[in-house]
């Protein structure tokens, strides 16, 4: 099976693009949107539509494989590539990938794959939309060529040797950090709120009171609804560096306060994401390793993720080498081709640290459920459920396609005269 054509078009994503900079500057909200201008390159307003482009490969079989090229919320935040113009990807892919795979076998997903990463245009690398969304394709190529999913795809090419079964799922509340929650439990989700602690003065609070507040609020809230007592959720809350502009990058300050959010999140286990922004990769791993340190001296019970400046596959070697966290967040889009994921979360997973395959809210339908098949492939600890903020959506797009494929690899390991 080749690819005979290769389509590329506008479309849009799940959410929105944030000036993350401009939001924690103190920017209002104004309805959904936000007052006052931007800050960050590539951005004329504070919020901004979503968009992507959806590329299609036709294959000799007349079958169609399908990837999108997105980018974070954030984009150009925290190490970040720069903002994502939709023109100007399409551009790339005229020029640098299609002559690459027209014509080209689909039977395999690695080898072409890596010819992508490795392919300069006007001196550089691909850029990370465009490696992101066109190596989806190629995995979805690969799945179809040989009538199976993309999870066996990655379990065979890349030997992991994991089972393909149901991981944790993880979603976002985003600024409906309550009724969102109520969704959430009823739900069942394993892992919960993320909360978007993205600003001081309202959302944690000059001395961190209300989002201590919250975590204590989430605890209840699951106490009270919860229908068994077995029920019980991972607490995980993204703060965006907050902690640390509030108590003045003082670790020994940071640490009292995450030992305060433990005992209001018990009985539940707690995890608390970028709590401080040192403002550079090696600046971030010093920090986190010394905040890591300073935890376990004193037993606070409290799991330290990582997303800002982890954004490629060095980085992400980088920061589990100096066991600059507990957690690592491979936040797929920033690594480019999706490869790159693969190999860092197997990475993560082989040095005993907890494996978090994400993303962002501002993804698509499409690339969800690629990340599904990688995340259950590779076993992670947790599964970001996306796109959007709403819960409801990506439980839905990335929990059925998770019990589809855990439902169709399990009937073929047990019945291996199911056709393909």
């Amino acid at each position: 099976m080749r690819i005979v054509d290769l389509i590329c078009v506008p479309a849009r994503t799940g959410f929105f693009r944030d000036d993350q900079a401009a939001i924690r500057n103190g920017a209002e909200h104004d309805g959904f949107l936000y007052k006052g201008s931007p800050v960050t390159a590539g951005f004329e307003q504070i919020r901004e539509p979503g968009r992507c482009v959806s590329v299609l490969l036709v294959l000799s079989s007349g079958e169609i494989a399908l990837g999108d090229c997105v980018e974070v919320q954030y984009a150009g935040a925290g190490g970040r590539a720069p903002a994502m113009d939709v023109e100007s990807v399409i551009q790339e892919i005229d020029e640098a990938v299609r002559e690459l795979l027209l014509g080209r076998s689909v039977d395999t997903f690695r080898e072409i794959a890596d010819e992508v990463e490795a392919v300069s245009y006007r001196g550089n690398q691909l850029s990370t939309a465009v490696r992101y969304g066109v190596t989806q394709a190629l995995l979805h190529a690969a799945a179809l060529c040989n009538r199976e999913t993309m999870a066996e795809v990655i379990q065979r090419e890349f030997q992991t040797g994991i089972d393909i079964l149901p991981v944790p799922l993880y979603t976002q509340s985003g600024d409906d950090r309550y009724g969102n929650v109520d969704k959430m439990i009823l739900k069942e989700v394993d892992v919960l709120p993320h909360g978007l602690i993205n600003e001081v003065e309202t959302k944690l609070g000059r001395n961190g009171e209300i989002l201590a507040a919250y975590v204590a609020w989430v605890r209840d809230r699951v106490l009270e609804l919860r229908t068994r007592d077995d029920y019980m959720p991972r607490l995980h809350f993204d703060t965006y560096g907050t902690i640390g502009i509030a108590f003045g990058g003082d670790l020994e300050a940071i640490a009292d306060y995450l030992g305060t959010l433990a005992s209001a999140a018990a009985p539940f286990a707690l995890r608390i994401e970028h709590p401080i922004d040192a403002g550079g990769r090696e600046e971030q791993i010093e920090v986190f390793s010394r905040l890591r340190r300073e935890l376990a001296a004193r037993g606070i019970p409290v799991e330290l993720v990582v997303d800002e400046w982890c954004n490629t596959l060095e980085d992400i070697r980088l920061f589990v080498e100096a066991g600059a966290a507990d957690v690592i967040h491979v936040k797929m889009p920033d690594l480019g081709s999706i490869q790159n994921t693969i190999e860092a979360l197997l990475f993560v997973k082989s040095a005993g640290l907890a494996a978090l395959c994400g993303g962002t809210c501002n993804e698509t339908d499409v690339s969800a459920r690629v990340s599904t098949h990688i995340g259950m492939a590779c076993g992670v600890d947790q599964l970001l459920a996306k796109p959007g903020m709403g819960v409801d959506e990506g439980l839905m797009i990335v929990g059925n396609e998770m019990a589809r494929v855990h439902a169709l690899t399990s009937r073929r390991s047990a019945l291996p005269e199911v056709p393909r």
